[in-house]
């Protein structure tokens, strides 16, 4: 198959072309009605805003166009088969979790995972064994899945129905899975990655490893994260016959929009076309561009770019920038947007930076932007990062199905130890869940749940927390 060809966007284009008249959904009649303040921007994006009619196919029966562009991407990504998924990387997160287990199964979960994660585990009624994260001090991040430990719970965990793991994390830390994987394997369990931030790996090999490469049997790709594809738009691979997938595709069906969106169908296609061609001609040229893009922000004395000690790869599309004036990541995110610098997150100590896949044409403009913005602060004596304490590998007691059939009490710090949590912890930083819904809270726990209290830690949903009050099961 030609990686220069676009199935999907070809086949839109051809039908607006022929100027027919439409007597179907949706009601914008191929852009004819639209209200005026929204022309400029929606007009034309309207033109190839279709639905399934003949000769545009139909994403949960694809036969020719649709197909063939998910057949380009299967390719590109040397995978035995990819999904387009309209409804974000969500929707491939529940189903491929809902196609290996099932109500009271056992899976190995990586701790610091997306909230859809374990939503599908919730959705599935399992019954999770967390995995602890490596933590690097210097950044005050967990950096990814701890191996060896996570070897030596699968040693422990034979019978588990899947390990699922997400890699990079947010700051584009890539750790590597190939060991992991082979010992899953040979205990004959698959392994499920969200790999997110990590669409663009496979196009060079100056990125980190993609999941993919590393053997693992299905992998999720968040195209709209660093691809050129619309918000929600992403990628389901299967990469081994150890998936059921005709289960696979019964739950994207069932969870999928019946009425997919064609503009971010046609922006997967287009996408992928970006990458392969991408993959074609290199990528030296935009990581050269991003060398020197860091090199002038480290010329700017108020301001450093952050590397974890830990052996990880890190993505050089992510950047992590401190400052030495004593402000908070979120006071210099702040500053940033000030001048018009919209920067993708902060913590309490960074800004993260996400670059993209192509020469910056005004990257000195945005540089001095941001050497005048923060010009004018004063460098102070370098702060030190709180200790990051790591957690445990985290069986739970009861599977998420057994745990809605139970009532829920607040109960005072004291109370708490040793009683079932049915709230989730997060301290900021590091963003790490302390104590997860669902499992035993130690005294060790709350101990380091007092300490961070004290230290000025927040916490999501941090309502009842800092009064030293915590909800449990009965």
């Amino acid at each position: 198959m030609d990686q220069k060809r676009t199935p999907l966007i070809e086949a839109l284009v051809r039908h607006d072309e022929e100027n027919v008249a439409s007597y179907h959904v949706p009601g914008h009649k191929n852009g004819m009605i639209s209200i005026k303040q929204g022309n400029l921007y929606f007009r034309d994006i309207l033109r190839i805003d279709a639905t399934e009619i003949t000769g545009l196919d139909d994403l949960h029966d694809p036969e020719s166009c649709i197909k063939d562009a998910e057949q380009l991407t299967a390719l590109l990504y040397e995978v035995k088969k990819s999904y387009f998924l309209v409804n974000g990387s969500t929707v491939g997160n529940l189903a491929m979790i809902l196609s290996v287990c099932g109500e009271n199964d056992k899976v190995l979960v990586q701790r610091n995972c997306h909230k859809s994660i374990t939503n599908g585990l919730k959705l599935a009624g399992a019954k999770p064994v967390f995995l602890p994260t490596s933590v690097d001090q210097q950044m005050a991040v967990s950096t990814g899945i701890d191996i060896e430990r996570a070897k030596k719970a699968l040693e422990v965990h034979q019978d588990c129905k899947a390990v699922i793991l997400s890699n990079p994390n947010y700051y584009g830390h890539t750790v590597a899975l190939r060991s992991l994987i082979e010992m899953a394997h040979e205990y004959g369990i698959p392994v499920l990655v969200d790999e997110a931030h990590g669409a663009h790996y496979q196009i060079s090999e100056l990125f980190p490893h993609s999941a993919i490469e590393e053997g693992a049997d299905i992998v999720v790709h968040s195209a709209h994260k660093t691809l050129p594809a619309m918000t929600m738009g992403s990628y389901l691979h299967v990469n081994s016959n150890r998936v059921d997938e005709e289960k696979l595709g019964t739950y994207l069906h069932m969870l999928q929009s019946s009425s997919p969106s064609y503009p971010i169908m046609a922006s997967l296609d287009l996408a992928r076309y970006y990458a392969a061609e991408l993959k074609e001609k290199g990528a030296i040229h935009i990581l050269e561009d991003i060398k020197e893009w860091k090199e002038e922000i480290e010329k700017i004395e108020q301001l450093y770019i952050i590397l974890p000690k830990s052996s990880v790869s890190v993505d050089p599309l992510k950047v992590t920038i401190g400052n030495r004036c004593g402000l908070s990541g979120f006071e210099l995110q702040s500053l940033f947007e000030r001048v018009g610098i919209f920067t993708e997150m902060a913590d309490p100590f960074h800004v993260l930076f996400v670059l993209p896949l192509h020469i910056q044409v005004n990257k000195q403009e945005i540089l001095n932007k941001m050497r005048t913005t923060i010009q004018g602060y004063t460098i102070q004596e370098e702060k030190l990062y709180p200790t990051v304490i790591e957690q445990e590998i985290s069986p739970f007691p009861y599977s998420y199905k057994e745990l809605e059939k139970k009532r829920k009490q607040l109960v005072g710090f004291g109370e708490a130890a040793n009683r079932i949590a049915s709230q989730t912890v997060i301290p900021y930083p590091p963003g790490i869940p302390l104590i997860l819904d669902g499992e035993v809270i130690t005294t060790k726990k709350l101990e380091q749940l007092k300490w961070l209290i004290e230290s000025g830690a927040r916490f999501q949903q941090e309502q009842y927390i800092k009064e030293g009050i915590l909800e449990v099961y009965e």
